[in-house]
């Protein structure tokens, strides 16, 4: 079978990969569809360490093939959003409803798929971007058969990320003012979040002024070319002028991490979603918090897949929540190279790799 192969030196579109079948509690999926994430990237280049050789891919949809003993709530044929939490489901962190803090869920890949005889790793226990995957029962998440695969594949990182963050970790109330900083597909997902939050001004901000009207489409009330102005911060503080509720970082850049917290209004929340470098650090004033500021981390939206994966095809079924818009442009899984090209150099929201069984 198809998929896409990180060796550490260059990725491979290979055809001759095998995946086992699923186990106790494991479910096989023929993966229809897969977004192509930054994160997927940031393996290729360095950025987030990961054992090789691996399998990429972590946002993906597409259709049950078989399952394994104890499987009850998927069958053959159902649709399905992957996750990508393996969660344990009976640690104290699942239990308090956080499965993203499980850890049973963190660095510890398996190696479910072979090639040659050398066995590869899950990336993020997902591997999307191959022909058919093993995932843990609770990775994958029935979805209704009306959603179509290529938009339904990006619920699984991009809007769980985006919009959880605003709705599971700011919790932002309605009439709240939202600064984005970064509109691409992590950041119009904020956007959407809160505009489905009823935020009540929502800047955006991005160097790419072609950014502007997908931004305003997914939410936001403002927006600021970062590359046309001469002090960002300013023009955020001429449309808010003491500050910002929730400012979200959805780049990865320290600089910006400290834009985000110095505009922060008092009580502000600072949301930080972008991924730098792993040794990268970051500076503020500390003064700059002493009015009750906050700094937050954010691990995947800190979703609860079942229950968030449901709620978004819900909201999409109603209108309210924009899926189909997020797909800039399909690809077949041969042309990786090219949908890596166009993400890196800003030419899509999200690129879709498809697969044909």
């Amino acid at each position: 079978m198809r998929g896409v192969i990180f060796d550490g030196k260059h990725p491979l579109v290979a055809d001759d990969l095998e995946v086992r079948a699923p186990g106790p509690g494991e479910v096989l999926v023929a993966v229809a569809a897969a977004g192509l994430c930054h994160s997927d990237l940031s393996v290729t280049d360095g950025t987030i360490p990961y054992p090789l050789p691996v399998v990429l891919g972590h946002e993906g949809a597409g259709v049950v093939e078989a399952v394994g003993p104890g499987v009850a709530h998927v069958v053959p044929g159902d649709h399905v959003a992957l996750s990508t939490l393996a969660a344990c489901g009976a640690c104290g962190e699942c239990d308090r409803g956080r499965p993203t803090m499980c850890r049973e869920s963190i660095g510890k890949p398996a190696r479910p798929f072979t090639r040659r005889g050398e066995r590869l790793f899950h990336f993020a226990s997902c591997s999307a971007f191959a022909e058919r995957t093993v995932v843990k029962a609770v990775q994958a998440v029935r979805i209704p058969t009306g959603i179509p695969l290529t938009s339904a594949a990006l619920i699984g990182c991009g809007v769980l990320t985006g919009v959880g963050a605003v709705l599971n970790r700011a919790r932002v109330a309605p009439g709240a003012s939202v600064v984005v900083i970064g509109a691409g597909g992590i950041g119009l997902n904020v956007l959407q979040g809160a505009r489905i939050a009823g935020a009540s001004a929502v800047v955006a901000v991005d160097a790419n002024p072609r950014k502007e009207a997908a931004a305003r489409q997914f939410g936001a009330t403002h927006f600021v070319d970062a590359g046309a102005v001469p002090d960002t911060s300013a023009a955020v503080r001429a449309i808010l002028p003491t500050g910002a509720d929730h400012a979200f970082e959805c780049v990865g850049d320290t600089g910006l991490v400290r834009q985000a917290i110095d505009l922060l209004d008092r009580h502000g929340q600072a949301v930080l979603l972008g991924v730098p470098p792993a040794g990268a650090e970051a500076s503020f004033r500390v003064s700059s918090l002493y009015l009750d500021k906050a700094i937050l981390g954010c691990r995947y939206g800190s979703s609860r897949p079942q229950h968030d994966i449901a709620l978004y095809a819900r909201l999409y079924q109603e209108g309210r929540l924009l899926l189909d818009e997020l797909v800039t442009r399909t690809y077949p899984v041969e042309d990786f190279a090219q949908a890596a090209d166009d993400t890196l150099n800003g030419r899509v929201s999200r690129a879709v790799l498809t697969f044909r069984h």
